[in-house]
């Protein structure tokens, strides 16, 4: 359902969607922070002038219905297979500006080979990693990026590592494929750290339109109705927790995306 504003005449206009973004109601739960991330996504494509050259991918997830919010063109992949249609896409698009929008069970479980191989083969491809923590969509059981300790509905006494593993560093691994030019891991969790992600997510598409290879924004997130938390609780225990586990900062940015200049 579309949303009507009537602005009266007396009234100064301080904010506008982006042109990128269509005026819906959101389904995400209250406190996600999804829909903060497609704002900056759109306000990107439309600082860089890119709205009719943008095609997003979007697979199975929370996210799944990610294309009604965004004025650009999106397909929909299976199950940890965005990467792949996005090479498939941009290799016969080539003059395409095209980026996937993945969740960590989608990247770092089911996904993990097509996100590896891409980065690997340094396909012109721009990835928005939403790393929360836990599987949102399917009822909160233990994601790839589970913390150990950590209680999921799946994992009612704590993510044991003996019998699960460790969570998985999709950043620092990424960083370490010879065809990625800019892997980052940023968080979405004030104000401050909102600035620096849309940032990063400028330079990544950038990146792509310099035609310099593969380009990945992990954001830390938060899941405050599967964690069982307010937001605002959630906000504290993703800085607190997520944040020692999954160290923010750049793990690869060559001089030639260095170079860039992103306002």
């Amino acid at each position: 359902m579309s949303v009507t504003v009537n602005i009266p005449a007396d009234m100064e206009v301080v904010y506008e969607y982006p042109r990128s973004m269509n005026k819906v109601y959101t389904h995400y739960c209250p406190g996600c922070p999804h829909g903060i991330l497609h704002r900056l996504i759109a306000e990107v494509i439309d600082e860089l002038g890119i709205q009719d050259r943008c095609i997003g991918v979007a697979p199975v997830g929370c996210s799944v219905l990610i294309y009604k919010y965004f004025n650009v063109d999106f397909v929909e992949a299976a199950h940890g297979r965005a990467p792949a249609m996005a090479t498939g896409i941009k290799r016969t698009n080539p003059d395409k500006i095209v980026f996937t929008y993945q969740g960590d069970g989608d990247m770092a479980a089911i996904g993990t080979a097509e996100a590896i191989h891409a980065a690997n083969r340094g396909e012109r491809l721009t990835t928005v990693f939403v790393n929360n923590a836990i599987y949102g969509m399917t009822g909160g059981q233990m994601a790839p990026t589970t913390l150990p300790g950590m209680v999921t509905t799946s994992t009612p006494m704590g993510r044991d590592v003996r019998l699960a593993g460790y969570p998985v560093p999709m950043s620092e691994i990424l960083a370490q494929t010879k065809g990625a030019v800019y892997i980052t891991r940023q968080m979405a969790l004030d104000l401050p750290s909102i600035v620096k992600t849309k940032k990063a997510i400028k330079r990544a598409f950038m990146a792509q339109m310099a035609d310099l290879g593969y380009s990945s924004v992990e954001v830390l997130s938060t899941c405050n109705t599967n964690w069982n938390m307010s937001p605002w609780d959630s906000m504290v225990w993703a800085k607190e927790h997520m944040v020692p586990t999954f160290p923010l900062g750049d793990f690869k940015m060559t001089d030639e995306v260095r170079a860039l200049k992103v306002r």
